[in-house]
C-alpha cells in the first residue's frame, strides 16, 4: 500500500514534500517570505509565515501536485518560479493551458500512470473540490488521489482547497483511503464574502467520519491572514469529536 511506504515532510501553508517510489512530489509550491502581500483587483492576501525551507534548498522534484494557480496562497512568485524546475506539474485543464509548457491538466476522476524508480507504476487520478459555498464557488481546484496500479488499498488522498460537499464524499466512496492530506483553516477573504473557502473543523471532523480508515493530516491551515481556524482550534474539535488519535501533525 502507498500509505505505508510514503514520506511526506511539511514547508508550510499547501506546500508538502511527498517522496514515495523514488519520486518526489510537491504539493502547491509556496516559498515566499513572510511579510509578502498580494494585491488584486478585489483583496489583497498578506503572507504571515516564512517557508520551512527556500525553493533553491529542495533537492530536484519530479512532479508539482497544483491544486490550483490563480491562488497566491497556493502558487506564489517564489513557487511559480519553481514550476519549470519540476519535470512536470499535474493541475486542472484551466490551469494547465494557463501555466503551459510542463504542466497538464487532470479532469475529475481522470487518471495518469507514472512509472516509479522502483520499477511499479503510480496512478494519479483528480477528484472534485468546491473552492467555497453554493453559488461561490472560486475554483476551478483538483484534489488528487495516488495509488499504485493494481492496489485498491491504501489510497493517499489530498483534498486541494474545497470545503466538505458531496464531491469529497464521493471520494470516499470510490477509493480506500488511508492517509486524507486535508486542506483545513477554514479560509475566509472578508472582500469576497463571509463564507468560508476551505474546510472548517467541523468539515475536518465529518471528512474524517467519511473516510473512517484514514489518519487525517492537516494542510493549509497556518501561515496567511485568512485562515481562521488555528492548529489548536483542530486539535480541540478532533478531540470534543472523539478523533484525536487519527490526527496527525506533519514535520
Amino acid at each position: 500500500m502507498i500509505a505505508d511506504e510514503i514520506k511526506i515532510k511539511y514547508i508550510g501553508g499547501p506546500t508538502a514534500l511527498f517522496e514515495v517510489g523514488g519520486l518526489s512530489f510537491l504539493t502547491d509550491p509556496t516559498f515566499d517570505p513572510k511579510g509578502s502581500a498580494y494585491p488584486t483587483n478585489i483583496y489583497t492576501l498578506h503572507k504571515l509565515s516564512d517557508p520551512a525551507v527556500k525553493a533553491g534548498e529542495l533537492a530536484h522534484i519530479d512532479f508539482v501536485l497544483l491544486s490550483h494557480d490563480h491562488h497566491f496562497d497556493n502558487l506564489d512568485n517564489s513557487g511559480r518560479s519553481s514550476l519549470n524546475e519540476a519535470d512536470q506539474v499535474i493541475t486542472t485543464p484551466a490551469g494547465a493551458e494557463r501555466l503551459g509548457g510542463n504542466a497538464i491538466g487532470l479532469n475529475n476522476w481522470q487518471t495518469i500512470d507514472i512509472p516509479t524508480k522502483d520499477n511499479r507504476i503510480l496512478t494519479i487520478t483528480g477528484t472534485p473540490c468546491r473552492h467555497g459555498p453554493v453559488g461561490g464557488d472560486r475554483g476551478p481546484v483538483t484534489g488528487f488521489v495516488l495509488n499504485f496500479k493494481g492496489d485498491t488499498t491504501g489510497g493517499v488522498y489530498i483534498t486541494g482547497d474545497t470545503v466538505w460537499y458531496e464531491g469529497v464524499e464521493e471520494v470516499s466512496k470510490r477509493f480506500d483511503i488511508q492517509i486524507v492530506v486535508a486542506f483545513l483553516g477554514a479560509a475566509v477573504v472578508k472582500a469576497v464574502g463571509p463564507a468560508h473557502l476551505t474546510m472548517t473543523v467541523a468539515e475536518g471532523v465529518e471528512l474524517a467520519r467519511h473516510f473512517k480508515n484514514a489518519t487525517i493530516i492537516p494542510l493549509h491551515f497556518e501561515g496567511w491572514e485568512h485562515f481562521t481556524e488555528s492548529r489548536a482550534e483542530i486539535e480541540a474539535g478532533f478531540k470534543e469529536a472523539g478523533l484525536l488519535s487519527r490526527l496527525k501533525w506533519a514535520n
